[in-house]
């Protein structure tokens, strides 16, 4: 059997259902300092080293988010019957 489910919703709906935080603020003054910071002139190293730490947590946040929706799924499990 093969069940496929389709939800719409925007990702702040997706935020508050898992009951992760609203970040909008913060994003909002990273990438006002970022666009200080390239006013001003970064550096290739500057460059290299944000890079590194946005890959980083890119790859685990993309992570915990699957192990959080693989645990929210996992009770609804295959229920066949014998």
């Amino acid at each position: 059997m093969k069940i496929s489910v389709d939800i719409d919703c925007s990702p702040q709906e997706l935020r508050q259902f898992f009951g992760l935080p609203d970040v909008e603020s913060l994003q909002k003054e990273f990438m006002s300092q970022m666009k200080n910071h390239m006013k001003k002139g970064l550096t290739a190293e500057d460059m290299d080293k944000m890079m590194k730490n946005w890959a980083a947590g890119a790859i685990s946040g993309m992570e915990q988010f699957q192990s959080l929706f693989q645990s929210a799924l996992s009770g609804m499990g295959d229920k066949s019957t014998k």
